[in-house]
């Protein structure tokens, strides 16, 4: 009977331990291009479920779940439904993050989608106050809860897909495509919502609203599809034949980068709290306040949106060629700058210059945007990279965007001074944050 030939000596680790069912990524789904394009479409989906919220909330829901409030009342219960969606984004970052850095990262981008797919379905079926009283607020949060819970783990799934996947060399650049998917679902639910926003009254509200949170499930549909086709991430891959997956990923990253956690926490807390005040409160600002036509700040805000989708993927690649810290800090500092004269240009009532206000804001935020998704994965150990920097971003989004409309709308009496302060204050955590943390440029993703 003939003897096993012995293991070479320079045999690699992975191929020795490597499980019988365990085989190398499909190319066909591995290129940089098709992984780029499949998380772009795919957060796309996601954040244009996400989006639709934030404006029915500005819109919408304090005159169909909370009708016998006052009206800024009313507007404030609405918002606080939407910061529960930034509470649960903590909770699916752990839980979400856990497996994703046990099971795989694309099982996990799977079950978010279908996560915000089915929710956001939901929310468009749901009866309001005049039909089931109080219910229809109460399934608004869980819904809402339920969506923020799937947001919680795509970021970070879809961002750890691009980046194990590229060169090094072009990280920023190809890693900025998942963080494209916020200004482009926020671009296509603002020119679906606005054509139903167009409608006479009593017609948007009695059902015009539900139609873009319906038609969601085609996309989501279309989503899936294209994330079955791509391969599981390389380094994941690796890891999973050496058999090196944490046990607990959440503990094992307390334990050794609780630090930065926080730091990348606290870089993202500008960038998170400014967003939902540019694309949510604006809109509840420009109506209200200045008087503005309700299709009118919408426009602002998707064209804007289509600004920063541009925008993002050339500050990702000067990211590449000058480092994350300078482009990010760039951005922070021109968004502390800008704060103020936003509202003096909304303020002169003028459709155009409020427009070309909302188009400002959006590109100097998309500074910081293009180099997230490279900076924050360069931050963390392979093992526990996809809790890490899902943990990190939903901490910030909870502490930042989760509240910023509710603070904004809050600070209305206090006069546009007092907002543009809040927004200021949040800016120079980032700066200050990133005034701390390293440079990572050209870090392996192996160790």
């Amino acid at each position: 009977m003939p003897s096993t030939p012995p293991t070479s000596p320079r045999t690699p680790v992975a191929s020795r331990v490597a499980p019988a069912s365990y085989a190398p990524p499909d190319p066909i789904g591995s290129s940089p291009r098709t992984v780029a394009l499949a998380s772009l479409i795919g957060t796309t989906v996601e954040w244009f479920d996400f989006a639709l919220y934030g404006m029915a909330s500005a819109l919408v829901f304090n005159k169909l779940y909370f009708p016998t409030f006052d009206p800024r009342v009313g507007t404030l219960a609405a918002f606080g439904t939407f910061a529960v969606g930034f509470i649960a984004r903590p909770v699916g970052a752990v839980v979400i993050g856990h497996f994703g850095d046990r099971v795989g990262r694309k099982a996990m981008l799977v079950f978010t989608l279908m996560t915000m797919g089915v929710s956001t379905f939901c929310i468009g079926l749901l009866p309001t106050y005049t039909m089931i009283g109080w219910w229809g607020a109460l399934g608004l949060v869980v819904l809402r809860f339920a969506q923020g819970f799937g947001v919680g783990g795509e970021w970070g799934g879809a961002a750890l897909m691009i980046v194990e996947h590229v060169p090094s060399a072009k990280r920023g650049f190809w890693g900025s495509w998942a963080e494209g998917g916020s200004p482009a679902g926020l671009a296509l639910a603002t020119a679906v919502f606005t054509q139903f926003a167009r409608m006479p009254e009593a017609q948007f509200l009695a059902w015009g609203w539900r139609v873009p949170f319906l038609s969601s499930f085609v996309l989501v549909a279309v989503g899936l599809l294209i994330r079955l086709r791509i391969a599981e991430s390389p380094v994941f891959a690796r890891i999973k034949a050496s058999r090196e997956e944490a046990r607990v990923p959440l503990l094992e990253l307390l334990r050794t980068q609780p630090r930065t956690v926080l730091l990348v926490a606290g870089t993202r807390v500008g960038p998170n709290t400014v967003f939902y005040i540019y694309s949510v409160f604006m809109l509840v600002y420009g109506t209200r306040v200045v008087g503005l036509a309700r299709h009118t700040v919408l426009d602002g805000v998707m064209l804007g949106a289509g600004f920063m989708l541009a925008a993002v993927p050339a500050f990702g690649a000067l990211s590449d060629r000058v480092g994350r810290r300078p482009v990010f800090l760039a951005g922070a500092c021109m968004t502390a700058l800008f704060a103020y004269p936003l509202f003096v240009l909304f303020d002169t009532g003028s459709s155009v210059l409020a427009t070309v206000s909302l188009a400002c804001a959006f590109v100097i935020h998309a500074a910081m945007m293009g180099t997230m998704v490279a900076f924050y994965s360069e931050l963390f150990g392979a093992r526990v990279r996809y809790t890490g920097a899902s943990l990190g971003t939903q901490i910030a989004a909870m502490l930042g965007g989760g509240i910023s409309p509710f603070v904004a709308t809050s600070l209305l009496p206090y006069g546009r001074g007092a907002i543009a302060a809040y927004m200021i204050a949040a800016a120079s955590v980032t700066i200050v944050s990133l005034l701390v943390v390293k440079e990572t440029r050209g870090r392996s993703l192996d160790g």
